[in-house]
């Protein structure tokens, strides 16, 4: 991206090294390897079933794959589990919506701020003073975020009654209420007509720039891809195949001959 960020490119804060999963005798993974730097925009990129969404639930604890590592921040994470990960400052968003669609926005959100929840059920049951003062701070980033996202006149609407890009922008906001320093987004724009994902892309752009939140994302639209990564990392069967600048990766023949040069 050729635009002056606020934020510049720094080193390595996730690197994954020998990754191999195999389901049965089914190998979904092999031997991966790659790199994600601070404050970049990462793409994931590959044909159906290349193991894209399985890396992602490797790097933050979904599945525990046979072989390899995750290092966060230069330290190898040991026995890693999403909730270590979220602790550590990795959220992440799914392919399928998984928002509570009776609650409003606000409320959604506001899930997000359980991570820093530092009260205990009984001093909820008894309305302590410090109970009080948290679920404020909670409420008012949740609003923040909401601004940020320029939601404020859906904040009270049930997300269910949302159009789907909406509540793709809502799910968003649930991960950066986790003041995660990286978002794994798992097909962020599956789904979504021309303008929500135009709008998608800004909003990604935005928590990028403005709040120098490191993004990975896996999306298959290649324009959008080429558009807003810095680096991406294309799988085939598990295997890298190419791992560059968009320019690099489009004149890679070895992607040029799985992936892109393929109608999808």
């Amino acid at each position: 991206m050729a635009y002056e960020r606020k934020f510049k490119i720094g080193k390595p804060i996730l690197e994954v090294n020998n990754i191999s999963l195999a389901f049965g005798g089914v190998k979904a993974i092999t031997d991966t390897s790659f790199n994600v730097l601070e404050h970049e925009v990462r793409a994931i990129i590959g044909p159906n079933g290349a193991g894209k969404s399985s890396m992602l639930n490797c790097i933050n604890g979904i599945y525990k794959p046979q072989q390899g590592t995750v290092s966060f921040r230069g330290q190898i994470v040991p026995n890693i589990t999403p909730n270590i990960m979220a602790q550590m400052g990795l959220s992440r968003t799914f392919q399928n919506l998984a928002l509570f669609k009776r609650m409003s926005v606000l409320d959604n959100i506001l899930v997000g701020r359980k991570l820093h929840t530092k009260t205990n059920f009984l001093e909820v049951a008894l309305q302590l003073p410090k109970v009080k003062k948290e679920e404020k701070l909670n409420r008012e980033r949740s609003e923040e975020i909401i601004s940020f996202l320029e939601i404020e006149d859906i904040k009270d609407t049930p997300v269910g009654k949302l159009p789907y890009g909406l509540q793709k922008k809502v799910e968003l906001g649930r991960a950066l209420a986790t003041d995660s320093s990286i978002i794994l987004l798992d097909e962020p724009m599956a789904g979504m007509n021309v303008e929500e994902k135009r709008d998608m892309c800004r909003f990604i752009l935005k928590v990028n720039d403005e709040l120098g939140t490191t993004m990975v994302l896996i999306e298959h639209d290649m324009g959008v891809v080429m558009d807003i990564s810095d680096r991406v990392v294309v799988l085939d069967y598990g295997k890298v195949i190419g791992d560059g600048t968009p320019d690099e990766i489009m004149s890679n023949q070895k992607v040029i001959d799985a992936y892109l040069g393929v109608e999808h």
